[in-house]
């Protein structure tokens, strides 16, 4: 009597085999990342391996997660454009797997390498079939593929820019991310990142002024359920969902920036005294968010009305200054130490309208971020970017024209190459670095008086 096996076994037996070659193929590829001829100690395929390899029809690709390990140094020296490409082709394909693990795969993929280079042409040639592949894994996904799904339309839409082709990326999309950012039912992280993509895409894409206003009342309805009712005297509590309130009043925060006038004034009015609330928060995320947005509607405010009046102000930086020399022992060191390196700056744009400028380095170039709309756009694109933010500064025209940067600098192979220090100098600076820096913060440490001796 012949066996029969049950159809889900074998869906997920074939399945583990397709993740089992992308694992198989990824530690091929990093042979080819070690310089000089240096070989790993990896084990060559065996005659199973090989027919699993001839079986799926995921071979010939690389672990998509290569592409976050390597950037993009790693894939200008291990292949050509051709290369990249082709491989870009194979996970749009993986989109339509069966698999959800495969789909979340190939989707990251897709994300990573996006955000580790320019692919604008590629792109631009296969954005329907990405815009599709991304709406059926919101519509259809769970979960991780959702989130990976939303990401993944954020760095799509920066790599197109302002236009058409985005607009209709974010028309397709946005009801889709709407839906599930109001969807209680839904994964946590999945309404989050929705959220982050949801601001970002119209902030990029938007033409439509009543669009960004709906946008900016959808996240706003998500924060403020965070708000401290009047009936509450104590501290607001964390739930599940501050998270999520977290990256919709940063997405919210980020649309402020490019409304107009009367707008932001109406929202000015509207939240200047209900955010403090949020201050009071004992998640240590949520207090930050709520005091870099603060910081950022008094510099909004100020920049329209120079000799702007807050009415509890003196309430506010009592409160900020409580924050910027916080000693709780309940709280984690680590929190208290980020917490009041935050609020210090906070306390001090609030109270002295002044601004610590940072310096970013991308290159030849330098980038001075001076108030606190620059660093909030900023930070919004580190967060989705990584570390291919350094990159995108130097080749994204639209990040380069939102930053100020002027068109790019366009440098030849020799130019780069005279640019490039060698490892050993690298080492040899950041040991004196180090050794100055240790120097400057022991002057700095509090000497403990002597009060006697003790025989």
């Amino acid at each position: 009597m012949m066996r029969e096996f049950p159809r889900k076994r074998e869906n997920s037996q074939r399945n583990n085999l397709k993740l089992e070659v992308l694992y198989h193929l990824n530690k091929r590829l990093h042979l080819k990342s070690v310089k000089g001829g240096q070989h790993r100690n990896v084990q060559p395929f065996s005659d199973e391996d090989a027919s699993i390899e001839t079986m799926s029809h995921c071979s010939g690709y690389s672990d998509p997660s290569s592409f976050a390990e390597d950037g993009p140094e790693v894939l200008d020296e291990e292949g050509t454009q051709e290369d990249l490409e082709y491989k870009l082709k194979g996970f749009i394909d993986l989109t339509l797997d069966k698999s959800a693990k495969t789909r979340q795969a190939a989707l990251e993929g897709i994300k990573n390498a996006l955000a580790s280079k320019m692919l604008y042409e590629f792109i631009l040639e296969r954005r329907m079939t990405l815009t599709d592949s991304i709406e059926r894994c919101l519509k259809k996904g769970k979960g991780d593929e959702q989130r990976a799904a939303a990401a993944l339309a954020s760095v799509l839409c920066i790599q197109l820019g302002p236009g058409i082709e985005s607009e209709e990326v974010l028309k397709t999309l946005g009801p889709i991310l709407k839906k599930i950012i109001c969807d209680g039912t839904a994964s946590i992280q999945a309404r989050q990142t929705c959220a982050t993509c949801f601001g970002v895409c119209c902030f990029i894409a938007t033409d439509d002024i009543t669009e960004l206003y709906s946008t900016l009342q959808c996240l706003e309805n998500i924060f403020t359920k965070s708000y401290l009712k009047e009936k509450d005297t104590n501290v607001i509590c964390s739930t599940p969902n501050t998270a999520l309130h977290i990256s919709s009043l940063l997405a919210w925060t980020l649309l402020l920036t490019i409304c107009p006038i009367n707008e932001v004034k109406k929202k000015l009015e509207v939240h200047f005294h209900k955010l403090p609330s949020l201050l009071s928060s004992d998640d240590v995320n949520m207090r930050i968010a709520a005091g870099e947005s603060l910081a950022l509607l008094f510099e909004l405010a100020r920049g329209m009305e120079s000799d702007f009046y807050y009415e509890d102000m003196e309430s506010l930086t009592q409160m900020l200054r409580t924050l910027a020399t916080d000693g709780n022992k309940h709280r984690a060191k680590v929190d208290k130490r980020k917490q009041r390196s935050v609020f210090r700056d906070i306390l001090r744009a609030v109270e002295e309208r002044d601004f610590p400028t940072e310096t970013v380095k991308f290159g030849p170039e330098r980038m001075y971020i001076d108030c606190w709309v620059k660093k909030h756009t900023y930070d919004t694109f580190k967060e989705i970017l990584g570390s291919g933010m350094q990159y995108h500064l130097q080749s994204n025209e639209f990040l380069r024209n939102v930053f100020e940067l002027g068109p790019p600098v366009m440098l030849d192979a020799a130019a780069l190459k005279t640019m490039k220090i060698s490892r050993f100098e690298r080492h040899l600076y950041n040991s004196a670095a180090f050794k100055a820096r240790t120097k400057a913060r022991s002057k700095c440490r509090d000497k403990r008086a002597d009060v006697g001796e003790f025989f």
